[in-house]
C-alpha cells in the first residue's frame, strides 16, 4: 500500500523537511534530497520533538536511520502513526539503505577549489595591472612607462603559469590523499548518459561525470559522502605531475622578476 499525501509535512531544524509521496517519503536538507521508498522503511518513531525513520536491514545488521529534529510533537506523532499504518508487512529481507535515492546539490571539493583558484588568479591579474600603473606613475627616469608596458604581459604570463601549475599539482595531491583516506567504490552508469551512482551509508547517490564508460572508480569523503571524486588512472597523471611543478616554478619566477623590475624602476635604479 502506498503512502498518501494526506500525511502532514514536518518542518524541522536547519530548513529540513520530511513529507510523503505516492511511494514513500522525501527528506530534504539544504543541498540534499533523499527519496525513501516504502519498501525500505521498517518503522517510524516519534519522540517528543524528533522523528526517526528506521530503514529495513538484513538479519543481524544494524539498521540505518534518518532523523528530523525540532518538529511539532503533535505533527510528528500523527506522521508516525499514519506512515506505520500504511507500511507493508515484511515478507523478505531487504537492505533498505540500498533503496534510498540521494540527490546532492552541494559543491564538491574540486568545484570549490576551481572557484577559489579562479578568484585568486583574477586577484593576481588585478595586482599585476595595479603594479604596472604604480610603476608608470611613481617610477623615476625615462623608462617607467615602457617598463610598465613590459610588466603587464610578463605578469600575465607568470599568473597563467602559476594557474596551470596549481591546476596540475593540487588536484593530484588531493587525489592521492583521497585514495589513502577516502572510501573507494565502483560507480555504475545509470540509464541517463553521463550520470553515475554509488551506495554509501545513507543510500544510493547520483552524480554527473563526462564519461561513456559503464563504470568508474570513485572515492568519497567518509565525513561527507556527497563529496565524490572520480579517480584517474595513475598513468594519466604523468604529464600533470611532470609539467605541473615546471609551470608553477616558472610562474613564480616570472612573478618575482616582475616585482623586482617594478621596485627598481620605482626607486629609479638602473636596470641590469
Amino acid at each position: 500500500m502506498s503512502i498518501t499525501s494526506s500525511i502532514p509535512v514536518l518542518q524541522g531544524r536547519g530548513a529540513t523537511t520530511l513529507s510523503s509521496e505516492q511511494d514513500g517519503l522525501v527528506l530534504e536538507r539544504p543541498g540534499e534530497k533523499l527519496t525513501i521508498p516504502t519498501r525500505a522503511i521498517a518503522r517510524v518513531h516519534a519522540e517528543a520533538r524528533s522523528l526517526t525513520v528506521e530503514l529495513r536491514a538484513l538479519a543481524g545488521a544494524t539498521p540505518s536511520v534518518h532523523r528530523i529534529e525540532d518538529v511539532s510533537p503533535a505533527a510528528a506523532a500523527a506522521f508516525a502513526d499514519a506512515v506505520n499504518a500504511l507500511l507493508p508487512q515484511r515478507v523478505e529481507d531487504v537492505e533498505g539503505v540500498a533503496l534510498v535515492d540521494v540527490r546532492t546539490f552541494t559543491t564538491t571539493w574540486l568545484q570549490k577549489f576551481r572557484r577559489r583558484l579562479g578568484r585568486a588568479l583574477l586577484g593576481c591579474l588585478g595586482g599585476v595591472l595595479a603594479l604596472a600603473v604604480a610603476t608608470a606613475i611613481a617610477g623615476e627616469g625615462p623608462t617607467p612607462v615602457g617598463g610598465a608596458m613590459f610588466i603587464v604581459p610578463l605578469g600575465v604570463m607568470a599568473v597563467i603559469g602559476i594557474g596551470l601549475g596549481v591546476v596540475c599539482v593540487v588536484p593530484w595531491f588531493h587525489e592521492t590523499h583521497r585514495r589513502r583516506h577516502g572510501v573507494t567504490v565502483v560507480a555504475v552508469q545509470t540509464d541517463e548518459p553521463g550520470t553515475y551512482q554509488y551506495t554509501d551509508s545513507t543510500g544510493t547517490r547520483v552524480f554527473a561525470h563526462p564519461s561513456t564508460e559503464p563504470s568508474v572508480q570513485a572515492s568519497y569523503d567518509p565525513r561527507d559522502p556527497s563529496d565524490v571524486l572520480v579517480l584517474q588512472d595513475r598513468s594519466a597523471r604523468f604529464f600533470e605531475i611532470t609539467l605541473g611543478p615546471c609551470f608553477l616554478l616558472a610562474g613564480l619566477g616570472g612573478l618575482a622578476v616582475v616585482i623586482g623590475l617594478a621596485v627598481m624602476m620605482i626607486l629609479g635604479k638602473p636596470l641590469p
